[in-house]
């Protein structure tokens, strides 16, 4: 076991961790996997003892939001504190500009040993903020790195992403419960048969890394938290604004977190990292937009957010579209709405939406499954998410619900101005994926095509 480390009084009550030590944090983030597909959180087929394991010994939020259905900028905004738009890497695949600052390098100033395995996908002006790497997932060499100190672990897995293949195979076409979006076929049974083996081979990761953690006595002073980046790689999930793209699990363990605990009010992922500066005893930067809920993870009747906010931007399509949600209703800004929904490449190539493709040609889509075929695009989209939790209903047309979305226009607005977003013809880039076919014009993002404007669009 390694040393204790005392913090000064003054931080002592923004610090839940055991009184006297500097308590470690490990992060698990999936990547794509969706907030539904883990037992913990309603699923009934697909294997994941270990994470549900981890729901029933801490706390589980049962309503948190990424900032971004999108890998890079999801994570860039995990680890800032900060919307993917104030860092200029709302975009997939930019990198982190010089200068702007991660989590690990403030905790390396308060004492941490900082560690990222496997994935990174933040640039090599993020990747040089944490101590070490490693790609593969070797916790006891970080363990052993680390030593006595008080350490960060970002562990970013590539499980549940495409393409699919390689994971043992424990589940069957039986066990599949077919999104109503989808066409239920043979093809798409067996597509969600290998994601499913994908998240099964995660959570036997998490389970391994957690047992280590327990043989070396340190799962008391460690806070452990499993998040996803965006949601699954399917059809009208990743890469959307709807709750299956920017809904993530999240759930905490570590000392002082209640057992069992499900907290139903809205959390977004932006406050994570100042969370982990509280633990941590760490002072917040001035320009890290997220606040700590560090309270609320200690006592769960705390409330929680009344606004979350999401952005997708520029993902293999050019795209320009802006969430507000409350615990009853989301709103959905589409700027680009001469096209269909830009679905990133890696679903389009997929069996699923192969399926989907071909149904449609042949006319035998049915109002739900031609959703995200439609064209024009909806300008705005309005859902009561209590009455239509998969958002197909849009209400923006309906009379009665105007007064509803004027306020959720006016907070998206005071959003808009307040962090300074982009306007919409700023930073546009061509495609480099066909949006149906799914075939690929190039492996690079394409240049910039406008320069930016200075006055800001409002809804």
């Amino acid at each position: 076991m390694r040393r204790s480390f005392l913090l000064p009084v003054l931080l002592l009550a923004a610090c839940i961790g055991q009184a006297g030590t500097t308590p470690n944090v490990i992060v698990f983030v999936a990547d794509d996997a969706g907030w539904r597909d883990f037992g913990a959180y309603g699923h009934d087929t697909i294997r994941t003892p270990a994470i549900d394991r981890l729901a029933s010994e801490g706390w589980t939020a049962e309503n948190a939001f990424l900032t971004s259905p999108q890998c890079s900028p999801s994570r860039i905004s995990i680890l800032s504190g900060k919307y993917p738009h104030q860092t200029g890497t709302e975009d997939l695949h930019v990198a982190l500009p010089r200068g702007e600052r991660l989590l690990p390098f403030y905790l390396r100033g308060g004492g941490y040993f900082t560690g990222n395995m496997q994935k990174q996908h933040y640039g090599p002006h993020g990747a040089a903020q944490f101590d070490w790497y490693e790609d593969s997932l070797d916790i006891a060499a970080f363990l052993e790195a680390a030593g006595e100190r008080p350490f960060f672990l970002w562990v970013g897995f590539r499980d549940p992403h495409r393409a699919y293949g390689d994971a043992p195979n424990v589940h069957s076409p039986d066990d599949v419960v077919v999104p109503r979006e989808h066409v239920d076929t043979p093809e798409t049974r067996a597509d969600h048969v290998q994601y499913y083996d994908e998240i099964a081979r995660l959570d036997s990761e998490i389970g391994r890394m957690v047992a280590a953690l327990d043989a070396r006595g340190l799962r008391d002073e460690t806070y452990v938290i499993f998040i996803s980046d965006n949601g699954a790689p399917m059809p009208r999930a990743k890469g959307t604004l709807y709750d299956a793209g920017i809904k993530t699990p999240m759930i905490v363990t570590g000392p002082g977190v209640p057992a069992g605990a499900r907290y139903r009010p809205l959390v977004s992922v932006i406050d994570l990292a100042p969370t982990v500066l509280d633990w941590a005893g760490v002072a917040k930067p001035g320009d890290m937009i997220g606040n700590s809920i560090a309270a609320a993870i200690a006592d769960p009747a705390r409330p929680g957010r009344v606004h979350v906010f999401s952005q997708r931007d520029w993902h293999n399509i050019d795209e320009h579209m802006r969430s507000v949600r409350t615990d009853r209703y989301k709103l959905i800004w589409n700027n680009y709405v001469e096209h269909p929904h830009g679905t990133p490449a890696d679903i389009t190539i997929s069996p699923t939406w192969q399926d989907l493709r071909r149904r449609r040609d042949a006319g035998r889509l049915d109002a739900v499954q031609s959703l995200l075929f439609e064209v024009p695009h909806p300008r705005v989209e309005f859902y009561d998410v209590q009455a239509d939790p998969n958002e197909y209903d849009n209400l923006a047309g309906v009379p009665e619900y105007r007064r509803d979305i004027q306020k959720l226009m006016s907070a998206l607005e005071a959003w808009i101005v307040e962090t300074g977003d982009v306007p919409p013809d700023r930073r546009r880039r061509d495609n480099n994926t066909d949006r149906i076919t799914g075939i690929k014009y190039s492996l690079e993002n394409p240049p910039f095509i406008k320069e930016r404007i200075e006055e800001m669009p409002k809804p």
